[in-house]
Protein backbone atom coordinates (compact mmCIF):
# COMPACT_ATOMS: atom_id res chain seq x y z
CA UNK A 1 0.00 0.00 0.00
CA UNK A 2 1.50 3.13 -1.08
CA UNK A 3 2.33 6.29 1.62
CA UNK A 4 2.22 9.95 0.74
CA UNK A 5 5.40 10.79 -0.37
CA UNK A 6 7.65 14.15 0.70
CA UNK A 7 6.71 17.40 -1.11
CA UNK A 8 9.62 17.38 -2.90
CA UNK A 9 8.91 13.83 -4.78
CA UNK A 10 5.84 15.15 -6.29
CA UNK A 11 7.54 18.67 -7.45
CA UNK A 12 10.43 16.00 -9.33
CA UNK A 13 7.44 14.16 -10.61
CA UNK A 14 5.82 17.01 -12.06
CA UNK A 15 9.31 17.80 -13.53
CA UNK A 16 9.20 14.77 -14.87
CA UNK A 17 6.18 13.85 -16.46
CA UNK A 18 6.15 17.08 -17.82
CA UNK A 19 10.06 16.82 -19.64
CA UNK A 20 9.05 13.58 -20.57
CA UNK A 21 5.95 14.32 -22.44
CA UNK A 22 7.51 17.36 -24.35
CA UNK A 23 11.14 15.40 -25.70
CA UNK A 24 8.40 12.46 -26.55
CA UNK A 25 6.75 15.42 -28.93
CA UNK A 26 10.64 15.85 -30.29
CA UNK A 27 10.74 12.35 -31.37
CA UNK A 28 13.68 11.21 -29.19
CA UNK A 29 13.61 7.25 -28.05
CA UNK A 30 12.22 6.85 -24.92
CA UNK A 31 15.25 4.94 -23.32
CA UNK A 32 17.47 7.86 -24.13
CA UNK A 33 14.90 10.41 -22.59
CA UNK A 34 14.60 8.22 -19.09
CA UNK A 35 18.77 7.96 -18.95
CA UNK A 36 18.67 11.69 -19.52
CA UNK A 37 16.01 12.17 -16.70
CA UNK A 38 17.60 9.63 -14.42
CA UNK A 39 20.70 12.25 -14.25
CA UNK A 40 18.86 15.24 -14.36
CA UNK A 41 16.37 14.40 -11.43
CA UNK A 42 17.18 15.09 -7.72
CA UNK A 43 19.04 12.80 -6.19
CA UNK A 44 18.32 13.10 -2.80
CA UNK A 45 14.67 12.34 -4.01
CA UNK A 46 13.50 8.23 -4.11
CA UNK A 47 12.51 9.19 -8.23
CA UNK A 48 15.78 8.77 -10.18
CA UNK A 49 15.66 5.40 -8.52
CA UNK A 50 11.99 4.78 -10.02
CA UNK A 51 13.03 5.86 -13.30
CA UNK A 52 15.80 3.56 -13.70
CA UNK A 53 13.75 0.83 -12.92
CA UNK A 54 10.97 1.98 -15.52
CA UNK A 55 14.15 2.18 -18.35
CA UNK A 56 14.57 -1.42 -17.56
CA UNK A 57 11.56 -2.83 -17.62
CA UNK A 58 10.74 -0.86 -20.95
CA UNK A 59 13.73 -3.06 -22.17
CA UNK A 60 11.77 -6.40 -21.16
CA UNK A 61 8.39 -6.14 -22.33
CA UNK A 62 8.34 -2.74 -24.01
CA UNK A 63 5.73 -0.61 -21.45
CA UNK A 64 6.33 1.83 -18.69
CA UNK A 65 3.41 0.90 -16.71
CA UNK A 66 4.08 -2.63 -15.48
CA UNK A 67 7.22 -1.07 -13.43
CA UNK A 68 4.74 1.21 -12.00
CA UNK A 69 2.55 -1.02 -10.76
CA UNK A 70 5.77 -2.95 -9.63
CA UNK A 71 6.73 0.23 -8.15
CA UNK A 72 3.28 0.27 -5.91
CA UNK A 73 4.93 1.54 -2.81
CA UNK A 74 6.29 4.77 -4.81
CA UNK A 75 4.10 5.08 -7.51
CA UNK A 76 0.07 4.93 -7.22
CA UNK A 77 -2.32 2.51 -8.52
CA UNK A 78 -3.79 6.17 -10.54
CA UNK A 79 -0.69 6.47 -12.38
CA UNK A 80 -0.35 3.26 -13.66
CA UNK A 81 -4.07 3.02 -14.75
CA UNK A 82 -3.64 6.01 -16.71
CA UNK A 83 0.04 5.16 -18.56
CA UNK A 84 -1.90 1.67 -19.41
CA UNK A 85 -4.54 2.90 -20.76
CA UNK A 86 -2.21 4.91 -23.03
CA UNK A 87 -0.01 2.30 -23.97
CA UNK A 88 -2.95 -0.40 -24.89
CA UNK A 89 -2.14 -1.33 -28.35
CA UNK A 90 -5.26 0.69 -30.98
CA UNK A 91 -5.92 3.20 -27.77
CA UNK A 92 -6.91 6.33 -28.43
CA UNK A 93 -5.77 7.82 -25.17
CA UNK A 94 -2.02 8.81 -26.50
CA UNK A 95 0.95 8.94 -24.36
CA UNK A 96 1.46 12.61 -24.61
CA UNK A 97 -1.81 13.61 -22.71
CA UNK A 98 -1.76 10.58 -20.19
CA UNK A 99 1.65 12.17 -19.03
CA UNK A 100 -0.04 15.93 -18.79
CA UNK A 101 -2.94 14.48 -16.83
CA UNK A 102 0.03 13.04 -13.98
CA UNK A 103 1.97 15.83 -14.36
CA UNK A 104 -0.55 18.08 -13.32
CA UNK A 105 -1.77 15.45 -10.78
CA UNK A 106 1.54 15.59 -9.16
CA UNK A 107 1.82 19.31 -9.28
CA UNK A 108 -1.32 19.48 -7.54
CA UNK A 109 -0.48 17.44 -5.18
CA UNK A 110 2.84 19.22 -4.08
CA UNK A 111 1.05 21.97 -2.97
CA UNK A 112 -1.52 22.30 -0.25
CA UNK A 113 -4.00 19.47 -1.78
CA UNK A 114 -7.32 18.51 -0.83
CA UNK A 115 -8.65 15.42 -1.71
CA UNK A 116 -11.59 16.72 -2.68
CA UNK A 117 -9.86 18.25 -5.52
CA UNK A 118 -7.95 15.47 -6.22
CA UNK A 119 -11.00 12.94 -6.58
CA UNK A 120 -13.06 15.50 -9.19
CA UNK A 121 -9.66 16.11 -11.45
CA UNK A 122 -9.07 12.20 -11.31
CA UNK A 123 -12.67 11.36 -11.93
CA UNK A 124 -13.06 14.44 -14.46
CA UNK A 125 -10.26 12.61 -16.49
CA UNK A 126 -12.02 8.55 -16.29
CA UNK A 127 -15.40 10.93 -17.72
CA UNK A 128 -13.35 13.07 -20.57
CA UNK A 129 -10.94 10.16 -21.97
CA UNK A 130 -13.19 7.33 -21.16
CA UNK A 131 -11.02 5.23 -19.51
CA UNK A 132 -13.59 3.10 -18.07
CA UNK A 133 -14.89 3.66 -14.68
CA UNK A 134 -14.64 0.18 -13.09
CA UNK A 135 -11.32 -0.30 -13.15
CA UNK A 136 -10.92 3.73 -13.00
CA UNK A 137 -12.49 4.17 -9.52
CA UNK A 138 -10.78 1.22 -7.90
CA UNK A 139 -7.53 2.87 -9.41
CA UNK A 140 -8.63 6.26 -7.06
CA UNK A 141 -9.54 4.52 -4.42
CA UNK A 142 -5.91 3.06 -3.91
CA UNK A 143 -4.69 6.49 -3.67
CA UNK A 144 -3.25 6.85 -0.14
CA UNK A 145 -4.54 10.82 0.15
CA UNK A 146 -7.94 9.39 0.75
CA UNK A 147 -8.90 7.58 3.82
CA UNK A 148 -11.35 4.89 4.63
CA UNK A 149 -14.22 6.68 4.45
CA UNK A 150 -13.01 7.90 0.95
CA UNK A 151 -12.26 4.63 0.05
CA UNK A 152 -16.02 3.16 0.89
CA UNK A 153 -17.39 6.20 -1.23
CA UNK A 154 -15.44 5.75 -4.31
CA UNK A 155 -16.25 2.62 -4.69
CA UNK A 156 -20.08 2.85 -4.07
CA UNK A 157 -20.14 5.08 -6.70
CA UNK A 158 -19.61 2.02 -9.57
CA UNK A 159 -23.31 1.20 -8.47
CA UNK A 160 -24.56 4.79 -8.37
CA UNK A 161 -23.38 6.18 -11.70
CA UNK A 162 -25.83 6.52 -14.43
CA UNK A 163 -28.79 6.48 -11.99
CA UNK A 164 -27.79 9.52 -9.58
CA UNK A 165 -26.67 12.42 -10.88
CA UNK A 166 -23.48 13.21 -10.07
CA UNK A 167 -23.77 16.65 -9.19
CA UNK A 168 -26.06 15.13 -6.51
CA UNK A 169 -23.71 12.35 -5.49
CA UNK A 170 -21.16 15.00 -4.27
CA UNK A 171 -24.03 17.68 -3.04
CA UNK A 172 -25.37 15.06 -0.37
CA UNK A 173 -21.82 13.92 0.70
CA UNK A 174 -21.12 18.04 1.44
CA UNK A 175 -20.70 20.19 4.66
CA UNK A 176 -23.61 22.57 2.86
CA UNK A 177 -26.00 19.09 2.79
CA UNK A 178 -24.86 18.06 6.44
CA UNK A 179 -25.90 21.49 7.87
CA UNK A 180 -29.25 21.19 6.18
CA UNK A 181 -29.96 17.55 7.49
CA UNK A 182 -29.31 18.97 10.99
CA UNK A 183 -31.56 21.56 10.22
CA UNK A 184 -34.45 19.33 9.58
CA UNK A 185 -33.66 17.18 12.45
CA UNK A 186 -33.98 19.95 14.82
CA UNK A 187 -37.15 20.99 13.48
CA UNK A 188 -38.25 17.61 13.83
CA UNK A 189 -37.16 17.05 17.34
CA UNK A 190 -38.50 20.40 18.47
CA UNK A 191 -42.26 19.34 16.86
CA UNK A 192 -41.95 16.24 18.81
CA UNK A 193 -40.92 17.81 21.45
CA UNK A 194 -44.21 20.29 21.61
CA UNK A 195 -46.52 17.20 20.94
CA UNK A 196 -44.92 15.32 24.28
CA UNK A 197 -44.06 18.02 26.87
CA UNK A 198 -43.90 15.24 29.32
CA UNK A 199 -40.78 14.44 27.52
CA UNK A 200 -37.42 15.19 30.19
CA UNK A 201 -35.35 17.00 29.38
CA UNK A 202 -31.88 14.71 29.60
CA UNK A 203 -34.29 12.65 26.46
CA UNK A 204 -34.71 16.11 24.43
CA UNK A 205 -30.58 16.51 24.65
CA UNK A 206 -29.98 13.06 24.03
CA UNK A 207 -31.93 13.63 20.54
CA UNK A 208 -30.53 17.18 19.62
CA UNK A 209 -27.04 15.14 20.28
CA UNK A 210 -27.98 12.24 18.05
CA UNK A 211 -29.15 14.80 15.16
CA UNK A 212 -25.89 16.74 14.97
CA UNK A 213 -23.88 13.71 14.53
CA UNK A 214 -23.29 12.31 10.93
CA UNK A 215 -24.69 8.32 10.43
CA UNK A 216 -21.95 6.18 9.72
CA UNK A 217 -21.21 6.05 6.41
CA UNK A 218 -22.60 9.64 5.45
CA UNK A 219 -18.86 11.26 6.55
CA UNK A 220 -18.58 15.21 4.98
CA UNK A 221 -16.49 15.09 2.00
CA UNK A 222 -17.30 18.05 0.50
CA UNK A 223 -16.58 21.60 1.36
CA UNK A 224 -20.02 24.06 2.02
CA UNK A 225 -18.74 25.66 -0.56
CA UNK A 226 -18.47 22.80 -3.15
CA UNK A 227 -21.46 21.67 -2.10
CA UNK A 228 -23.41 25.17 -3.30
CA UNK A 229 -21.89 24.64 -6.66
CA UNK A 230 -23.34 21.18 -6.61
CA UNK A 231 -26.32 21.96 -5.58
CA UNK A 232 -26.82 24.47 -8.33
CA UNK A 233 -25.62 22.59 -11.21
CA UNK A 234 -28.52 19.69 -10.30
CA UNK A 235 -29.96 18.22 -14.00
CA UNK A 236 -26.82 19.54 -16.18
CA UNK A 237 -23.97 18.83 -18.01
CA UNK A 238 -21.09 17.09 -15.13
CA UNK A 239 -18.14 19.10 -17.44
CA UNK A 240 -20.44 22.34 -16.18
CA UNK A 241 -19.86 21.16 -12.51
CA UNK A 242 -16.12 20.62 -12.99
CA UNK A 243 -15.54 23.82 -14.77
CA UNK A 244 -17.06 25.72 -11.95
CA UNK A 245 -15.47 23.75 -8.74
CA UNK A 246 -11.69 24.97 -11.15
CA UNK A 247 -12.93 28.29 -11.49
CA UNK A 248 -14.47 28.84 -7.49
CA UNK A 249 -12.52 26.85 -5.45
CA UNK A 250 -8.89 26.30 -7.62
CA UNK A 251 -9.45 22.52 -8.56
CA UNK A 252 -6.74 21.31 -11.15
CA UNK A 253 -7.76 21.23 -14.71
CA UNK A 254 -7.82 18.34 -16.32
CA UNK A 255 -6.07 18.67 -19.52
CA UNK A 256 -7.51 18.34 -23.09
CA UNK A 257 -6.26 16.84 -26.56
CA UNK A 258 -5.23 19.23 -28.77
CA UNK A 259 -6.50 19.78 -32.03
CA UNK A 260 -4.33 19.19 -35.55
CA UNK A 261 -2.69 22.42 -36.89
CA UNK A 262 -5.45 24.13 -39.40
CA UNK A 263 -3.86 24.52 -43.26
CA UNK A 264 -3.79 28.06 -42.49
CA UNK A 265 -0.68 27.41 -40.13
CA UNK A 266 1.12 26.01 -42.55
CA UNK A 267 5.22 27.80 -42.67
CA UNK A 268 5.34 30.82 -43.91
CA UNK A 269 9.10 29.75 -46.57
CA UNK A 270 6.77 26.48 -47.22
CA UNK A 271 3.77 28.37 -48.54
CA UNK A 272 6.27 30.93 -50.22
CA UNK A 273 7.41 27.85 -52.37
CA UNK A 274 4.33 26.76 -53.26
CA UNK A 275 3.36 30.45 -54.38
CA UNK A 276 6.16 30.22 -57.00
CA UNK A 277 5.59 26.52 -58.19
CA UNK A 278 1.85 27.78 -58.69
CA UNK A 279 2.77 30.47 -61.14
CA UNK A 280 4.97 27.77 -62.55
CA UNK A 281 2.53 25.38 -63.59
CA UNK A 282 0.62 28.95 -64.73
CA UNK A 283 3.37 29.53 -66.97
CA UNK A 284 3.17 25.74 -68.38
CA UNK A 285 -0.02 25.64 -69.41
CA UNK A 286 -0.53 29.13 -70.86
CA UNK A 287 2.53 28.08 -73.02
CA UNK A 288 0.57 25.02 -74.26
CA UNK A 289 -2.46 26.96 -74.94
CA UNK A 290 -0.85 29.85 -76.85
CA UNK A 291 -1.83 32.64 -75.02
CA UNK A 292 2.43 33.37 -73.51
CA UNK A 293 3.12 36.52 -73.37
CA UNK A 294 6.84 37.65 -72.77
CA UNK A 295 6.23 41.52 -73.00
CA UNK A 296 5.20 41.39 -68.98
CA UNK A 297 8.45 39.84 -68.39
CA UNK A 298 10.56 42.86 -70.85
CA UNK A 299 12.03 45.61 -68.49
CA UNK A 300 10.35 48.88 -69.87
CA UNK A 301 13.52 51.30 -70.55
CA UNK A 302 14.19 54.25 -68.41
CA UNK A 303 12.37 57.63 -69.53
CA UNK A 304 14.13 60.99 -68.37
CA UNK A 305 12.27 63.43 -68.08
CA UNK A 306 14.90 65.95 -68.96
CA UNK A 307 15.90 64.42 -72.48
CA UNK A 308 16.40 66.91 -75.03
CA UNK A 309 15.87 64.76 -77.82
Amino acid sequence: MPALLAREEYIEQAYFFRTFRERLKEDLPTQEILQALQDELLASTRLPMAVNHLRTELLHSGVIFTGMRQLGHYFTSFQAFVMEQAEQEGSRFDHWLALEILEREADYKSKESLASGLFVFQFESLARNRLGYDRGLDAIAGDPIYNEAWKIWIKRLRALLGTVDFADLLYHRSELAAKNREKQAAQKASIQQLSQPEESGNEAAEVNSTTSRAPQGEEILFSDAAGRIAKANHGKDPLYLFAALQRQLGYPAVPRPQRALKLAQTHPELEMRLSRLEQRLHLMEAEQAGKLDLKEFLMKPPSFGDDLA
